[in-house]
């Protein structure tokens, strides 16, 4: 069956429940096409992700793959440009981002992660969203302190990052056309391939990433499916207890995509980064208030005994985007530098430098003039 841009979704419905030995990663994009553009109706749209699920696309880094690609295809892609720097000029930019689903619902050691490691001197561009699967989301959390992400478009995203050296790509904005999926994907209750997608898809493209995943089966297969993608020095971890992150608690699986293409599976462990284990019981996030007191004292380097675990979490994850990114000649030197920038006050001031551009972006977009 040949895949082209006439075939509607209904024919791949087709031939994904009754020949699904035949139904490739190409048709796939093309049932996503057919979606995303709005041509499918909501039963059409259960039915794809129902079989999808069923089929076991998410254990398929081709499919994944592929589903990935499209749903990039259907961004909105700002340009890494200003009007003094051209992308080569521009430098590297980063991401760390987690799948969610683990269950933990630790504290928002991403985000924050990603805050220190923009305050130790990376270009981070943060993809993310609202809580789904825990109590608090990286735009919950950003949001409360002040940040105005809704305004923030593609052509905001250079400026911010430049001046910054942050930038939060809310993923609704960035993402308008999967909103043909989210009432179906809520309504089923149960996971899907793309419930894996939104850390493969930063508009961006960031050229080194730590992506999280909630479950060790899932590591190489994500891992096999951004070698695909084409990215290189990426690393897909996964905390040994199926935590999508770096774990304080013991050992965390890596599999590093090399410059060459390569591969590489190996384990690390809190002491790897100079820095004490401590039970995941102990880095627990909880209410949207609360996670904000903690990232606060965290920031201002106001520490209470409590927040001593979720500290050290973050910098081990600080750590290992730093080294991996170039910026630390190992492990312990990149927590080392996530510790000291801590407890300078970098991160606040950031974060707050930030925030007031939000603001400053929402003021001129409701100017009479606008």
């Amino acid at each position: 069956m040949a895949v082209t841009e006439t075939n509607h979704i209904k024919s791949i419905l087709k031939h994904l429940i009754l020949d699904p030995k035949g139904f490739t990663p190409e048709h796939a994009a093309e049932g996503l096409r057919s979606i995303l553009r709005g041509e499918a109706s909501g039963a059409q749209i259960g039915g794809f992700l129902t079989a999808l699920r069923l089929r076991g696309m998410e254990g398929d880094p081709n499919m994944v793959a592929s589903l990935a690609a499209e749903s990039y295809r259907h961004a909105l892609r700002p340009s890494l440009e200003t009007s003094d720097k051209s992308r080569g000029q521009f430098g590297m930019v980063v991401d760390i981002v987690g799948t969610g689903g683990d269950g933990w619902n630790t504290f928002n050691i991403s985000t924050t992660s990603a805050l220190v490691a923009a305050a130790a001197g990376l270009q981070v561009a943060k993809h993310g969203s609202r809580a789904s699967s825990s109590n608090c989301g990286s735009a919950d959390l950003l949001e409360s302190l002040g940040c105005d992400l809704g305004i923030v478009s593609p052509s905001d995203v250079a400026e911010l990052v430049s001046k910054y050296r942050f930038c939060f790509l809310f993923s609704s904005t960035f993402h308008p056309s999967m909103r043909y999926l989210a009432k179906s994907r809520r309504e089923l209750g149960f996971p899907t391939p793309f419930n894996v997608l939104g850390p493969l898809t930063n508009p961006v493209l960031p050229d080194r990433a730590v992506i999280g995943v909630h479950s060790k089966s899932l590591g190489p297969v994500m891992a096999e499916a951004l070698k695909l993608l084409g990215r290189r020095n990426y690393a897909v971890v996964c905390g040994d207890e199926d935590l999508d992150e770096i774990s304080i608690a013991g050992t965390t699986h890596v599999w590093h995509i090399q410059e060459n293409g390569d591969i590489t599976n190996y384990t690390i462990h809190p002491s790897d980064f100079g820095v004490p284990a401590h039970p995941l019981a102990e880095a627990a996030g909880s209410s949207l208030e609360e996670n904000k007191e903690t990232l606060i004292r965290l920031l201002n380097n106001n520490l209470e005994a409590k927040d001593e675990a979720i500290r050290d979490f973050v910098l081990v994850n600080t750590g290992f985007l730093l080294y991996i990114s170039g910026m630390a000649l190992s492990m312990k030197e990149g927590a080392a530098i996530a510790r000291e920038t801590l407890e300078s006050g970098k991160v606040y001031t950031l974060l707050s430098n930030f925030a007031k551009a939000t603001q400053e972006l929402r003021e001129i977009s409701q100017s009479p003039s606008n």
